[in-house]
């Protein structure tokens, strides 16, 4: 099925944004979390480790932080990382160089997997899925790819609730963080346009439902810091 021509320029504007703040993308991920983006992967791991799987996909990966600390803690599973920014992945094949840890990275489209079916025991994906042109068609890739009884693993963020906590988170997430990651990154508009995919999103109970409508089984959610991140999860039977 082609991609339209709209969503592909999307697409192409989402890579050129990442590509462009991927050498201050770790730094300002710690500062404007405060460092909790680091607590939110490790309930991701602490998640995986459970069924100790042997081959994971990381899909979105970035600049690698989730593959990392995933075969940091499973060092004999073997661990692939996609993403479609060339730029990010740079600096997530010079982190795990540093740290000895045999990764592949490649480049890769998380609505269109370049790996067979029934590859991987586990699928993650953190605070990527929202920039999905198609996030229906990911779910199903991840699902083609996980091996019978594989599981699924999703961080991401949803819109903010309408109480205080919600209405100071969004005060912050929209308009402080920007500002302040304009002036260290020069791109201001890309954290403008990461606050607006979170508004965008569903919320977790919506998409907890989308996860399983993919064909998902097991399917829940885990709110993390009063509802700032979630942690999604499925398993493929």
């Amino acid at each position: 099925m082609s991609e339209s021509l709209p969503s592909r320029k999307k697409e192409e504007s989402i890579e050129n944004m990442f590509a462009d703040i991927a050498h201050r993308y770790d730094f300002l991920n710690h500062l404007l979390s405060f460092g909790v983006d680091t607590q939110w992967r490790n309930q991701a791991v602490k998640l995986a480790l459970k069924d100790s799987p042997k081959s994971i996909l990381d899909v979105a990966t970035g600049t690698g932080d989730l593959a990392i600390a995933l075969k940091r803690a499973m060092p004999s599973s073997r661990v692939s990382g996609i993403d479609f920014s060339a730029g990010m992945l740079k600096f997530a094949k010079e982190k795990s160089k540093k740290k000895a840890l045999d990764i592949d990275f490649r480049v890769g489209d998380g609505q269109n997997i370049d790996f067979a079916d029934n590859s991987f025991d586990l699928v993650t994906i953190a605070y990527g899925i929202r920039n999905f042109s198609d996030r229906d068609l990911g779910l199903r890739e991840f699902y083609r790819v996980l091996k019978p009884n594989g599981k699924l693993i999703i961080l991401e963020f949803p819109p903010p609730e309408k109480d205080f906590f919600g209405r100071l988170f969004s005060f912050y997430f929209l308009k402080l963080s920007p500002y302040i990651a304009g002036l260290i990154s020069g791109r201001r508009d890309a954290y403008e346009y990461l606050g607006r995919s979170v508004l965008e999103f569903p919320k977790a109970e919506e998409f907890t439902a989308i996860i399983a409508n993919a064909g998902f089984t097991q399917t829940s959610f885990k709110r993390q810091l009063f509802g700032v991140s979630v942690l999604y999860y499925g398993e493929k039977q």
